[in-house]
């Protein structure tokens, strides 16, 4: 586990280096701090021998009082600064390594994103976070405290009260450095498990808040009810096993405390009737113990939340550790723009080694300013050869060339921002409509914003929302029906105008007069530009340079629509009768 740990690129470590002044002068702080709190008990104990003995008048009385209120007052600034210098550097360093992880999760490939849940990435970006926070702050005072003002405490002790007295009241201190070690190894495999399943929970209420209308349209409130139960039920319990522990360790920290304060009671008070010690030094060594309780209490709190630390980073490290696997070619070739030529060779592919291929020997070529349809049933890799040409995974055999170029040599940002791409899912952000229009050009003006609207034929739909372009769409545009959905996401990829423009089935929940709008608006503005339009409709692909049709990942027809349609039996034609006989079918009724 050790080993692993330190094989892994340091994260932390950079940060601290950073920041190492700031804490320097945190902890250079708190020392004064501590050492300046070490002279209030002495100066209490003066003051009880002085009135014992009745050897100190009034004013002797008012000058040692000063001195404790200048002692309060030193302590109180100091307490301001060292937690300026270091919560304040802690809650700086969270906040960079929330920025570095939220662009660390940016570079990794689509695969990791279909493996991992949202609520586990969430996780990191909360409790994980705060647990280290809490580590690098408050408990680098809780254990500094722990350590060195103890050992003031103990010098003071042992030079100014009992050498003897010291030493039993070690005994105790022995005893919770002992259990702390078990104590906070425990406590790191329990908290991890503890994140793990605050995980599944979030991932668990997330689903089901983005799937509400589809629980309630199946009604499954009930059967989802119980799965969070049981999520719930698990977290509960992994949560107990950590605040278990934590309670468990408490009680017996503080007994060993009383202990330590009956060691002192009972011999210091058998040192003091003996006279080998005054009253007044048995006072102050009384009040040095009750300095010694929030260190050792201290310490406890510092092994429970470093523990924590040492966990929630270990999470983070999980991220870094998780390879990119597509990445910019390390010798890339010297390209800035692509003009939309497009040729695929012998590609195969399939999305896991354990899965069959979705792609089998593919070859098709794409001219610039050509329009290539794409149709064939569910599952035959429509939507495999979108992913491949946006390069969001790779092919395991055969080539992709964009411009003469293979994809693999061309930069990830110069070929993602050559192509606009309209997928399945439609994601809407919960923004405005015009924050979504304009999402792929920011700064884009509100004209051109209309233009890509009245092309994807929603602005008359836009213009009747309440307020218009500035209208908020929801969480994932759910306020929006699909076609206003499907028709807002044509109009982002339009305003971006590029070389290559890729339609994933991009047309299905819109009407045929509204689909008809939108391709006759495509065939002005896209003339000269290359477009790939996968569709299940023929009349969607009638006007389209080239089609070719799938079946089970294979080329199984291409050709224009006249050529396919003059095949007897073909697939295509057999496609296009049968959506012929269904819409006479829907006019008869």
């Amino acid at each position: 586990m050790r080993k692993a740990r330190e094989k892994r690129p340091p994260l932390l470590r950079p940060l601290l280096r950073r920041y190492a002044g700031s804490y320097l002068l945190g902890l250079l702080t708190l020392f004064l701090v501590d050492y300046v709190n070490l002279f209030i008990p002495q100066l209490m104990g003066e003051v009880t021998d002085g009135l014992a003995v009745q050897g100190m008048d009034a004013a002797g009385v008012l000058s040692l009082a000063l001195r404790i209120v200048l002692c309060g007052a030193v302590v109180a600034v100091g307490r301001f600064f060292w937690r300026y210098f270091l919560f304040g550097s802690a809650r700086k360093i969270e906040r960079e390594l929330r920025n570095r992880l939220f662009a660390r999760l940016e570079t990794l490939s689509q695969r990791y994103f279909n493996e991992h849940k949202t609520g586990d990435l969430m996780s990191y970006f909360t409790n994980d976070l705060e647990a280290v926070r809490v580590a690098i702050g408050p408990e680098v005072v809780s254990a500094f405290d722990a350590v060195v003002l103890t050992m003031l405490v103990l010098y003071r002790m042992l030079t100014y009260v009992s050498v003897e007295l010291t030493l039993y009241c070690l005994i105790p201190m022995g005893v919770i450095a002992f259990f702390g070690y078990f104590f906070g190894e425990a406590m790191e495999r329990r908290y991890a498990k503890m994140q793990k399943a605050f995980a599944l929970l979030s991932d668990r209420v997330q689903e089901s808040l983005s799937g509400e209308r589809v629980i309630k349209a199946f009604v499954q409130e009930q059967r989802e009810a119980e799965a969070f139960r049981q999520v719930n039920e698990h977290k509960r319990r992994t949560t107990l096993d950590v605040v278990k522990l934590d309670m468990a360790f408490g009680p017996v920290l503080r007994l060993l405390v009383g202990v330590t304060y009956v060691i002192a009671i009972v011999v210091g008070g058998r040192l003091t009737l003996a006279g080998e010690m005054s009253l007044g030094r048995f006072v102050a060594f009384n009040l040095y113990i009750g300095s010694l309780v929030w260190p050792m209490l201290a310490l406890g709190d510092s092994i429970t939340y470093i523990s924590q630390g040492v966990a929630g980073m270990q999470r983070i490290h999980e991220v870094y550790d998780a390879q990119p696997e597509i990445t910019d070619s390390p010798e890339p070739d010297d390209v800035t723009a692509l003009s939309g030529e497009i040729e695929l060779e012998h590609v195969s592919f399939r999305f896991r080694e354990d899965l069959p291929d979705c792609l089998r020997d593919l070859s098709v070529r794409v001219a610039p300013g050509e329009t290539l349809a794409v149709m064939g049933r569910t599952g035959s890799g429509k939507t495999a050869l979108v992913s491949l040409l946006t390069r969001s995974y790779d092919i395991q055999s055969g080539s992709i060339r964009f411009d003469g170029h293979d994809i693999q040599n061309i930069p990830l940002r110069v070929l993602r921002e050559n192509i606009a791409c309209v997928p399945q899912d439609n994601f809407l952000f919960s923004d405005t409509v015009r924050g979504n229009i304009a999402f792929g050009k920011p700064g884009a003006e509100q004209e051109e914003i209309v233009r890509a609207a009245v092309a994807a034929d929603i602005h008359d739909n836009i213009m009747d929302f309440p307020e218009r372009y500035d209208t908020v769409v929801g969480e994932r545009g759910v306020t929006l029906s699909g076609g206003q959905k499907q028709r807002s996401s044509i109009a982002r990829a339009l305003l971006k105008d590029s070389p290559i423009l890729i339609l994933d089935d991009a047309l299905s929940a819109v009407d045929t007069d509204t689909e008809e709008t939108i391709l006759r608006n495509l065939k002005t503005l896209r003339a000269g530009k290359t477009t790939i339009l996968i569709a299940h409709r023929v009349s969607t692909v009638a006007n389209a340079d080239h089609i070719l049709v799938l079946e089970e990942g294979r080329v199984r027809e291409y050709g224009s629509h006249a050529e396919l349609m003059a095949i007897p039996g073909g697939v295509f034609r057999t496609m296009a009768e049968k959506q012929q006989l269904e819409r006479q079918l829907d006019l008869e009724d």
